[in-house]
């Protein structure tokens, strides 16, 4: 971690090595929960699946993934990827049910939004659903940008997608 001062609770913790079954944990997280909170089909985990599979196989040091772990179970995650020499995609950010609200999601956006700061990157950017009121709270808490929306169907449903965007 960067050395911030914000706290964990004492059951969680952030790594970011990728060890086996985090690719199969991460993307089973997001088809799972998604599911439920948002009636997503099995589509959207294959969706994550494909690229989160190519990241894992193909990381450099301008990228980079942090997994929460509750109890040494996957619990969360997000991840910077590299988009070109200038912008960086941040990814699978997720945080399982039972400790959002933690500050946790906030400390990962730290993590990532400080990486790509580092990483030298003028700009960051995201895609989202626009149900997603949390996320898109603490997107704008941190100076995110909405730039796009386009409503389709996709994953079983109809579903508005957004693009948010940080200049650093």
């Amino acid at each position: 971690m960067g050395g911030h001062n914000f706290k964990l609770p004492l059951d969680v913790t952030i790594r970011t090595d990728l060890r086996p079954g985090d690719v199969g944990y991460v993307t089973y997280l997001h088809g799972k929960l998604y599911a439920v909170e948002y009636g997503w089909d099995y589509t959207f985990e294959a969706y994550v699946a494909g690229p989160l599979s190519e990241f894992a196989k193909s990381r450099n040091d301008r990228e980079q993934i942090w997994i929460v772990e509750k109890d040494g179970i996957v619990a969360g995650s997000i991840a910077i990827v590299e988009a070109s020499i200038d912008e960086a995609q941040l990814r699978w950010f997720l945080i399982h049910p039972d400790l959002r609200g933690r500050g946790i999601g906030k400390s990962l956006m730290v993590e990532a939004i400080e990486f790509c700061r580092e990483s030298r990157y003028a700009r960051v950017f995201l895609g989202t659903e626009r149900g997603l009121t949390t996320a898109a709270r603490i997107y704008a808490s941190f100076g995110f940008q909405l730039t796009n929306e386009n409503t389709h169907e996709l994953w079983g449903t109809v579903v508005t997608e957004q693009r948010y965007e940080l200049n650093l």
